[in-house]
């Protein structure tokens, strides 16, 4: 009696976690064609339109740089929210709430802000990346954090750019994310 109580508790509390799936539209993450990306926001201020899509895009991430020149703000990476965290929103629908659940993701978004005559452009690209955990002890416990068999390497070679992998698979971009952002976009611009 108790289990089955403790299994529909468990339900009930996952349940706002996956709220709204089936409303979800499911699009080709790989094509990287969102409709309405970029999306157009009247108005001359530059200074405003910045500004509040650096807002909207704090409710997703953090921001780790910003570019006013270039147009360009690029967020930090996060960690994909798991199902008992639905208070965070870089993570949309359910299937990819339960893959952040079960193995390590990261996101991250490139925002570009162009002026074009009447308004602003604004167009989002969110990327997805899956850990690369080859090589970890993942069998024991601690064996992920403290690797005894892996002698210290050192690459004494002058390389430019990156000379070992950095442990994240590419998984091209997260169109349920950029679509996402660019409604929450549209919705600031609109009120």
């Amino acid at each position: 009696m108790r289990v089955g109580r403790f299994i529909i508790l468990l339900g009930l509390w996952l349940l706002p976690a996956c709220w709204g799936c089936a409303h979800h539209e499911h699009r080709n993450e790989w094509s990287g064609a969102v409709p309405g990306n970029p999306v157009f926001v009247p108005g001359g201020n530059h200074e405003m339109v910045w500004e509040r899509t650096v807002d909207v895009l704090h409710t997703y991430f953090e921001i780790g740089r910003e570019n006013k020149l270039d147009g360009v703000i690029e967020t930090r990476s996060k960690t994909g929210s798991s199902v008992i965290e639905p208070w965070h929103h870089e993570t949309v629908g359910c299937e990819n709430r339960w893959e952040s659940t079960l193995q390590s993701i990261r996101r991250r978004a490139i925002v570009t802000i162009t002026p074009v005559e009447g308004g602003f452009f604004i167009g989002v690209e969110a990327y997805k990346e899956l850990e690369d955990l080859v090589g970890v002890a993942a069998l024991t416990a601690g064996g992920a954090t403290f690797q005894d068999f892996n002698p210290l390497r050192r690459d004494l070679d002058l390389v430019v750019g990156q000379s070992t992998p950095s442990g994240w698979i590419p998984q091209g971009r997260d169109v349920a994310l950029e679509q996402k952002m660019l409604d929450s976009i549209r919705a600031e611009f609109l009120r």
